[in-house]
């Protein structure tokens, strides 16, 4: 079809325009074209929500480190001065003693290890499980990220197309009120002919209107989505043969529940969880750590001669605290601990009927939109063959002005109707992909 001829030449040349070559685009490498891999691949790297993520990941990481510290010597150094303004008194017989000095100072160096704490064995265990945890929280966004960019992506597509279809029908109608217009003037027809080319003409320019304000509003939430610096410009490229190429997909596929990082992230609090009860469970056992000190002390009765000599004191020791009665706490935690796990057992559950739900309500919906694309494609055809015969009969005055814009409203109308089953079709499939947990990020 011509029109088909039209539609392929138009995108193989916006296959063939350059495109940004890198994610971290300048002002001016935004004014290329940017297929949907690229545009996903900056939003990767550039949305908000993403680099928030991140973030949380490396204060996580940071958050860690400061725990597991606590295996690490801990030297701390104390300094004190001390003027005695009225000093000490002790009787002694029957004599009246002033002890000490007016003036006191000491500085107390200690380094303490930690032998064994249950709660840094706790760190030590659960830090895999955190980081991962974190990991997966940024999986979790990119995932969104990715079907939210490339949603956003399609629609600005389909919105172009619509607007590509608006302008052809428009030049056509145009055409069509200059050749009534005309036949009027000349006496041919009566004046309805041309006045309706003047209403459909206006309904046509009206809708384009809508369009390209559409337009507008799509690449602002792409931009936003991609986390484009406000007023950068966007240009997109695509091909459309690849488009439908990417519709079809595997309806065989059964779901995989740990493929899902909503499925994985409950396995890693439910780990987590199980060292807690441990932790609790072991919450009896002694608290070590070793310990040495050295004090030098300075005293004298005047202050410009106090650090002229130093009395130190040293020792090295072990200290041991032990929980002897808690008054039932350790137990009550345990139970806490031990039902919470129950919790996310029965959480797990849930969400593999979820993700079932959710697998099945995505794959009834693509399968329904591909057939109706299937359909709709078929309809385009047969819309433009009506039209092209009535645009001939017309024309040698067999049917009337109103046959035509009949055949011409539904030629526009299947056009638009297919372009929304393309979109709705590719939408589907990113469900079905996020669904089976198929979708693939950045790590």
């Amino acid at each position: 079809m011509k029109k088909t001829f039209y539609l392929g030449t138009l995108l193989l040349s916006c296959l063939l325009a350059p495109s940004a070559a890198t994610a971290q685009m300048t002002q001016d490498s935004t004014a290329q074209r940017l297929t949907l891999q690229e545009c996903v691949e900056y939003a990767l790297k550039n949305q908000t929500q993403v680099q928030q993520a991140q973030l949380d990941e490396e204060i996580g990481e940071s958050q860690i480190r400061a725990q597991l510290s606590g295996w690490l010597p801990q030297v701390s150094a104390n300094y004190a001065l001390t003027h005695n303004i009225k000093r000490q008194q002790s009787v002694f017989g029957d004599q009246v003693i002033t002890i000490g000095q007016k003036y006191n100072s000491n500085i107390n160096f200690q380094a303490n290890q930690t032998l064994y704490s249950n709660d840094l064995l706790l760190a030590s265990r659960a830090a895999r499980f955190t980081r991962l945890a974190l990991d997966q929280i940024t999986k979790a966004t990119k995932i969104n990220t990715v079907v939210e960019v490339s949603k956003a992506f399609y629609n600005i597509l389909l919105s172009q197309e619509q607007l590509r279809i608006l302008e052809e029908n428009i030049q056509r109608q145009e055409k069509q009120y200059r050749d009534a217009r005309a036949q009027y003037e000349q006496g041919l027809v009566d004046k309805t002919d041309y006045q309706r080319a003047s209403i459909t003409l206006n309904s046509i320019r009206a809708d384009r209107k809508r369009t390209q304000e559409a337009i507008k509003a799509s690449t602002a939430v792409l931009q936003e989505l991609m986390g484009l610096p406000m007023g950068q410009p966007l240009t997109l490229a695509y091909d459309y043969q690849q488009m439908q190429q990417n519709i079809y997909l595997d309806t065989t596929q059964q779901v995989a529940f740990a493929n899902r990082v909503e499925y994985q992230q409950i396995q890693t609090q439910r780990q987590i969880q199980g060292l807690n009860t441990r932790y609790y469970r072991w919450g009896f056992l002694p608290t070590a750590s070793a310990f040495v000190n050295y004090n030098p002390t300075f005293f004298s009765s005047s202050f410009s001669d106090l650090y002229r000599q130093s009395y130190p004191t040293s020792a090295v020791g072990l200290q041991v605290g032990i929980p002897i009665f808690q008054g039932g706490r350790r137990l009550q935690n345990v139970r806490i601990s031990e039902l919470q796990a129950q919790s996310l057992d029965l959480e797990l559950t849930n969400l593999q009927r979820r993700i079932n739900t959710e697998y099945q309500r995505a794959l009834a919906n693509y399968k329904s939109d591909y057939q109706d694309w299937l359909i709709l494609q078929e309809n385009v055809k047969l819309a433009e063959e009506v039209y092209n015969v009535l645009k001939l009969q017309y024309n040698e005055g067999i049917k009337t002005y109103l046959d035509l814009i009949v055949a011409e409203t539904d030629l526009r109308t299947a056009q638009l109707n297919y372009y929304n089953a393309l979109y709705n079709v590719l939408a589907s499939k990113l469900d079905v992909q996020r669904a089976l947990g198929t979708i693939a990020v950045n790590e």
